[in-house]
C-alpha cells in the first residue's frame, strides 16, 4: 500500500487482516469486498500469499473479483511469477473466479507442470475454465502428461479437470491407457470411467482400472463374470432358507402366545 494511501481506517483494516482470529480476518475481508476500493488491492494480493485459512483465502479472491478487472488483473498477473507457491496458487484461483478469457495466454506449460502439487492442481482447474475451444485438444495432450502423478487428491483433481474437457480428451486417454507405466495406465482408465459416468466414485473407478491393468481387459472381464456367477450361486440358498427360518420363528411365536 502506498504511503499516500495510509489512513487510520486503512491501518485498522490492515491490522484486522493480520488478526490471530480467522473469523476476524474473514469478516474484514468480507467488508472490504462488499465496499470495493482499489486502495486495498495491494493488501488483498499480499494477504493471499500468506493467509493460512482456506475460507479466508477464498474470500480474498472474491474481494479481488469485486475490483475493476483492468486494475486487479495486472497486479494478479505479477503473482504468477512469485517464488511463493501459495502466491502463485491463489493468483491462479483468483483468475478462475474472474473468468476473463483473455488471461488464458497467461497459463503456461510450466504452471501446468509446476513441482508444487497445489499450484499444479489450481493451474489445471483454471486452464479448463479459460481454454478457448480451439485449444482444448492441445490442453488435453498436455494434461495427460501428468497422469499418475501424486496422491489420491492430486489424481482426483487431474481426473476432474480432464473429464471437464469432454469428448476431446478421449483419444489422449486411450493412448495413455496403453502406457507401460501401470500408474499412468490405471489413472487414464479411471478418468475415462469418470468421464463416461460422472456418478462413479473416483476410488471405485481407480480400483477397477488397476484391476484391468494388472489382469488385462479380457482376464479382468472374465474374472468379473466369474465373480458375478459365484455371488449368484451363494445367494440362492439364503433365499430358500430365510423363508423357512422365518416360518419356524412365526410358529414358535404363535405357540408362545397360546
Amino acid at each position: 500500500m502506498n504511503t499516500t494511501d495510509v489512513t487510520p481506517q486503512n491501518t485498522r483494516v490492515t491490522n484486522a487482516m493480520g488478526a490471530e482470529d480467522s473469523s476476524v480476518r474473514l469478516q474484514t475481508t468480507l467488508a472490504v469486498g462488499s465496499n470495493p476500493d482499489p486502495v486495498f488491492l495491494e493488501m488483498l494480493v499480499e494477504r493471499c500469499a500468506v493467509e493460512p485459512d482456506f475460507f479466508v483465502r477464498d474470500m480474498l479472491s472474491w474481494a479481488l473479483t469485486r475490483l475493476p478487472p483492468e486494475i486487479a488483473l495486472p497486479r494478479i498477473r505479477q503473482e504468477l511469477d512469485s517464488e511463493r507457491n501459495q502466491a502463485r496458487s491463489q493468483a491462479l484461483h483468483t483468475l478462475s473466479k474472474i473468468g476473463d478469457k483473455s488471461t488464458w495466454v497467461w497459463i503456461t506449460r510450466d504452471m501446468l507442470r509446476d513441482a508444487d502439487d497445489e499450484v499444479a492442481r489450481t493451474a489445471w482447474r483454471v486452464a479448463v475454465v479459460l481454454v478457448p475451444e480451439d485449444e482444448e485438444k492441445a490442453l488435453a495432450d498436455e494434461l495427460v502428461l501428468q497422469l499418475g502423478r501424486g496422491d489420491r487428491n492430486v489424481q482426483l483433481s487431474l481426473s476432474r479437470a480432464l473429464a471437464d474437457l469432454g469428448d476431446v480428451i478421449k483419444p489422449a486417454l486411450e493412448r495413455a491407457a496403453e502406457s507401460s507405466d501401470p500408474a499412468v495406465a490405471a489413472h487414464a482408465r479411471a478418468t475415462e470411467l469418470l468421464r463416461q459416468n460422472p456418478e462413479t466414485g473416483f476410488d471405485a473407478a481407480l480400483d477397477e482400472a488397476k484391476r484391468v491393468v494388472a489382469l488385462g481387459p479380457e482376464r479382468a472381464a472374465a474374472a468379473a463374470a466369474s465373480a458375478g456367477t459365484e455371488t449368484s450361486e451363494t445367494a440362492e440358498p439364503a433365499e430358500t432358507t430365510e423363508p423357512m427360518e422365518a416360518a419356524k420363528a412365526a410358529e414358535a411365536s404363535e405357540g408362545a402366545d397360546c
